[in-house]
C-alpha cells in the first residue's frame, strides 16, 4: 500500500503551506511542518478518502470513533448531504473522524457492511459497525447519533 493511499493535507497553521502526513506517522510522532518545521494539528478538519485499500490502516485504527460516508458520484441524495458531512468533519475534528468512501470504487467495503442503499452513514467504533444512518440525514440527527460517541 503507497503512502498517498494513508495521506491526509493538514494546513499548518504558522506558514499556511499544505503537508501531506501519513495517517499512521502522525498517531506515532508528532508531525511538523515541512516549510517552517512548527508542529502541525493533529486532526483533519475535512473527511478523508477512505478505499479499500486504507480502510483498516485509517479506520481500523483510529482511536476515535470514525463516522463514513458512504457515498458514489451519481447519487443526487449523496450532494445533497455531501456539504453536512464537510461542516460535521470541521466541527468534530479531534472528537470523530469523518470519511468519505465512494461505493462504486470500493466495492469491497462497501460490500462488507452490506450497503444497498445510498447515502449511507456508518458509525464505526474499533473498525466495527456500531450504528448506521440510511438516506438524507439532517446535520442534527447525524449529531444526535453521534452524541453518545464523542468524548
Amino acid at each position: 500500500m503507497n503512502k498517498a493511499a494513508t495521506g491526509q493535507i493538514i494546513q499548518c497553521p504558522n506558514c499556511g503551506a499544505k503537508n501531506r502526513v501519513s495517517v499512521g506517522e502522525s498517531a506515532i510522532k508528532k508531525a511538523v511542518c515541512g516549510r517552517c518545521k512548527k508542529p502541525l494539528p493533529d486532526f483533519v478538519e475535512k473527511p478523508l478518502i477512505i478505499t479499500d485499500a486504507n480502510f483498516n490502516e485509517i479506520v481500523g485504527k483510529s482511536s476515535l470513533p470514525v463516522l463514513l460516508d458512504l457515498w458514489a458520484a451519481w447519487c443526487g441524495p449523496c450532494r445533497i448531504i455531501a456539504p453536512t458531512i464537510e461542516q460535521l468533519a470541521s466541527e468534530l475534528a479531534g472528537k470523530i473522524l469523518v470519511g468519505k468512501l465512494n461505493v462504486d470504487e470500493n466495492q469491497m467495503t462497501a460490500s462488507r457492511f452490506g450497503v444497498q442503499s445510498i447515502p449511507t452513514l456508518l458509525i464505526l467504533k474499533d473498525g466495527r459497525e456500531a450504528d448506521r444512518l440510511i438516506g438524507v440525514q439532517s446535520r442534527e440527527a447525524i449529531l444526535r447519533r453521534l452524541q453518545s460517541y464523542l468524548s
